[in-house]
């Protein structure tokens, strides 16, 4: 029978004997571990001579030694002769080392389980029996994807020094919320919430699990940013895990800045865990790429609470790709100023609201009539604002994305 047991490895010797397949695939695991790895291989592979030329691995190309094993905590016998691997095993077993036999995963001492890692969590699975790898990757693929859809409550249960993760929820589709940030929901004790983003994830979440709504509209902010900071300070300091759940990437235009430092002046935990950004994913949903080799090789990415910026002109003078959040009321000002400034104004300009929802709605027009098509359109916040040649309709169809104008270099 096996006993399952976590090792912390981190700045402690390896010993892998083999450099083939199996023995590079131990020594990458152990590696991001913090392990102190020595690979002994009478002829090393390419592979391996590259891995230890960064110094993070000790080569020794030569056939392995019992003094090799000496001050290991864990040894891997990972030959392809079987022979030489129930040796190791045995050197290792009168040192009373801790040794993984690669042949047949029975004569040795211990067995490296298949894991994987979701936040401040591993699960791991290993055979009881003669060794199945594929066998125990398929209960671990299936058990890591229940943890990472969020099915699993990952809130601690021991109490713990409190914390605050900001998560960044994508713009609003399913599938745009990263697996990171579905795992750090699942451990929240308590949620501060905007309006915008995967909201619908609330909805899965444990009853006892408090949730607090801070969402802002362009014309109600019922909650000002000072009393958020101290939301999360407050619960946090009294020992709780919360998620700050915000639409987007937390540092876009999301005082994702702010939040973190109002954490860390009050000496909380704090961790960031990106989000997929709407100035990029909403343009790329409705076929609006923000860059295109030989047509728009920059993008800016500006509010447009602050308005007719002498950056967005430039950049659009620039040929550069402009994309505006927070905008729709701020788009007419924004469009006189460029072309008071010689912008020409038939340059596209494409408004996508509510952008990766169902009710994705995309609006054309130009500089010179985004003020007055808009205003009949009747278009709303939220909204990405984009303006540039790659707004066009139908861009993507047009001769010029295959032959580009100006030819750049291959990156």
């Amino acid at each position: 029978m096996t006993t399952l047991v976590g090792l912390d490895l981190a700045g402690r010797r390896v010993v892998v004997v083999g450099a083939g397949h199996v023995g590079m695939r131990r020594t990458r695991r152990f590696l991001e571990d913090g392990a102190r790895v020595l690979l002994v291989d009478p002829s090393p592979t390419d592979e391996a001579r590259r891995v230890a030329s960064h110094g993070d691995v000790e080569l020794r190309a030569r056939p392995v030694r019992p003094e090799d094993l000496d001050g290991a905590w864990l040894v891997v016998a990972a030959t392809d002769d079987r022979d030489l691997n129930a040796r190791v095993a045995g050197w290792a077993e009168a040192g009373r080392t801790w040794c993984v036999n690669a042949s047949d995963g029975l004569s040795g001492s211990a067995k490296v389980a298949a894991s994987s890692t979701h936040g401040d969590l591993r699960v791991g699975v290993v055979s009881n029996g003669p060794a199945d790898s594929r066998r125990v990757a398929a209960v671990r693929d299936a058990l890591g994807w229940y943890v990472e859809a969020g099915q699993v409550d990952l809130r601690r249960h021991r109490r713990r020094t409190g914390r605050v993760v900001l998560v960044g929820s994508g713009p609003g589709a399913a599938g745009l919320v990263t697996t990171a940030g579905r795992e750090a929901l699942a451990t929240a004790d308590v949620v501060v919430t905007d309006r915008l983003g995967a909201t619908w994830l609330l909805e899965q979440l444990p009853e006892d699990v408090e949730v607090v709504d801070v969402g802002k509209s362009p014309t109600n902010h019922p909650v000002p940013q000072h009393e958020i900071n101290r939301l999360l300070v407050e619960h946090a300091s009294a020992g709780r895990t919360v998620v700050r759940f915000k639409g987007g990437d937390p540092y876009l235009f999301g005082r994702g800045g702010e939040e973190v430092h109002a954490c860390r002046a009050a000496g909380i935990p704090v961790e960031v865990v990106p989000g997929v950004t709407s100035a990029f994913s909403v343009p790329a949903l409705a076929g609006i790429p923000v860059t295109q080799r030989g047509v728009a090789t920059s993008v800016l990415v500006a509010s447009g609470h602050a308005g007719a910026e002498p950056a967005t002109t430039a950049a659009l003078l620039a040929g550069a790709t402009v994309v505006l959040l927070m905008a729709v009321s701020s788009l007419p000002e924004i469009c006189a100023a460029a072309l008071a400034d010689g912008v020409d104004p038939e340059l596209p300009v494409a408004v996508i609201e509510r952008g990766s929802t169902v009710d994705e709605r995309v609006s054309r027009a130009t500089i010179g009539t985004a003020a007055r098509v808009m205003a009949a359109a009747g278009v709303r916040a939220p909204a990405i604002v984009v303006l540039g040649l790659v707004a066009a309709e139908g861009f993507l169809d047009d001769e010029v994305c295959a032959t580009p104008v100006r030819e750049a270099a291959d990156v």
